[in-house]
């Protein structure tokens, strides 16, 4: 379980026993746009840490690729509204969002580039998390809750690096209340 001093994410399990990852603040505003350079700044906390998939025990590191990689990603390029707040605030619970994850499918590189650093391919994990919706008052009305992909790259040494969270969308229709 990750140690949640000073976090403001939780896993909680919904109404058909699934995890969810709660975060419970919105770090990462903006009307227009995200200031994906401060969301790259926030995940280089995490650079060098590992943190365990609970379900099957995979050991998944956080290498220095990641904060630029998540920040400046083609994918991250065309999100715009709801789904680039998201993902940038999903940043502040990478270890949470990483211990949750589960069902695992593996692929094989797709460009001749990754063969350099993910000679053993990738791995896509589904996870999923939760983030509040304030109401005009201020106050925390529901929670959207969003799907997503970790993409891990599996190196050469064996070791599994997360590379980015792809395919964020809103679960239609699901909110929560905490």
């Amino acid at each position: 379980m990750v140690e949640q001093t000073n976090r403001k994410a939780s896993v909680i399990q919904d109404t058909e026993g699934n995890k969810v990852v709660v975060i419970n603040d919105i770090v990462f505003k903006g009307k227009r746009s995200i200031e994906w350079d401060k969301v790259e700044k926030y995940l280089k906390q995490f650079v060098g840490k590992s943190f365990s998939i609970s379900g099957d025990n995979e050991i998944i590191h956080v290498g220095s690729e990641l904060p630029s990689e998540y920040a400046g990603s083609l994918y991250t390029k065309k999100l715009k509204g709801m789904e680039a707040k998201a993902k940038a605030n999903a940043a502040q619970a990478i270890p949470e969002i990483i211990e949750i994850a589960d069902h695992a499918t593996f692929e094989d590189n797709r460009k001749p580039k990754h063969g350099r650093n993910a000679k053993n391919g990738w791995y896509r994990y589904d996870t999923r998390f939760a983030l509040p919706v304030y109401s005009d008052d201020g106050s925390v009305e529901r929670y959207n809750i969003f799907h997503g992909q970790l993409l891990i790259r599996h190196a050469s040494s064996g070791k599994k690096y997360l590379y980015d969270i792809l395919e964020i969308k809103k679960e239609t229709g699901k909110s929560c209340q905490t």
